[in-house]
């Protein structure tokens, strides 16, 4: 499908707004934990998309989906935020936003498995590549332990999303993107309430930078990107949609320079550009198999 001036514009906002949440998220940790962060976060979005569901007369998922619903959503975002934000208590925002880059090859390991798609030389080529990549972030710093434990996070927070984006396909197309991503951000939500407790000692003692941060982060990068995700993978296919998400890495960099003073050190500068190079050589291959076999995986 040719590209309009308002694909390209949704393509840009949905690449914006993802790659300002990894800074943005190392602001709102300054004040909560990793969990109560998540817990924050998808409230806020639950509220938002409860009004929106409310004046677009949105109707209720059938009984049978809700399970299906509820483990999508525990996956997509339950156990994406926690990871993440866990992971990014001791990995920059930049290596963490090109660590999730990475999901497109989980996702193809998942089609190999449940959908029989082909595994070719070059995707294996490209894993491995994405594996040395890693491996030089892993120990590009000093206190290389405590950044492995960060990366295994991020990359159990990639492998996490990339179950949920293959596994949409079906409830995408009968609920619609908006009300597919309202059910699972709802079902999340409900998930994180185990972490409720000791919620109100954060509180407390919030800093006004944090406090912004967890509502820009409950408004903007966790509602409005996945329902563009899900709008663009109903129009020109997932594996269209998610190409221009390999430009979040670099634009994370930015900002985290921008909102954080991170400058990543030679090493990590090295690891990024590998394990980018890596992703892309695994994606390109798949594009011409999900034309040829109508299945697509989007990130």
């Amino acid at each position: 499908m040719k590209l309009t001036f308002s694909l390209v514009f949704l393509h840009l906002l949905m690449i914006s707004l993802w790659a300002s949440a990894f800074p943005v998220i190392q602001i709102g940790l300054e004040s909560f934990s990793p969990q109560h962060l998540a817990v924050v976060r998808l409230s806020i979005a639950s509220v938002v998309l409860l009004v929106i569901a409310i004046a677009t007369r949105m109707r209720l998922p059938d009984i049978k989906d809700i399970p299906l619903l509820l483990v999508l959503g525990f996956l997509g975002f339950t156990v994406y935020h926690t990871a993440l934000n866990i992971g990014e208590k001791t990995v920059s925002a930049g290596i963490a936003s090109l660590l999730v880059s990475t999901t497109p090859i989980f996702s193809s390991f998942l089609a190999v498995f449940f959908f029989r798609e082909e595994f070719g030389k070059r995707k294996w080529i490209g894993s491995a590549v994405s594996f040395v990549g890693v491996a030089l972030l892993t120990f590009s710093k000093e206190n290389f332990v405590h950044s492995a434990n960060g990366i295994l996070l991020i990359l159990l927070a990639a492998l996490a999303e990339s179950i949920y984006i293959v596994c949409q396909k079906d409830l995408l197309k009968k609920y619609g993107f908006l009300s597919f991503v309202t059910y699972s951000i709802w079902g999340a939500t409900i998930s994180m309430l185990i972490f409720l407790p000791g919620l109100g000692t954060d509180f407390l003692n919030i800093s006004f930078r944090s406090a912004i941060s967890v509502i820009y982060l409950g408004l903007f990068p966790t509602v409005i990107p996945y329902i563009i995700l899900a709008y663009l993978t109903s129009r020109v296919g997932s594996a269209e949609a998610a190409i221009s998400l390999y430009l979040t890495p670099a634009l994370s960099f930015f900002l985290a320079w921008l909102l954080l003073k991170d400058i990543p050190s030679v090493a990590a500068i090295v690891g990024s550009i590998i394990t980018l190079c890596g992703v892309l050589l695994t994606h390109s291959k798949r594009r011409a198999v999900v034309k040829k076999t109508r299945f697509t995986i989007q990130k």
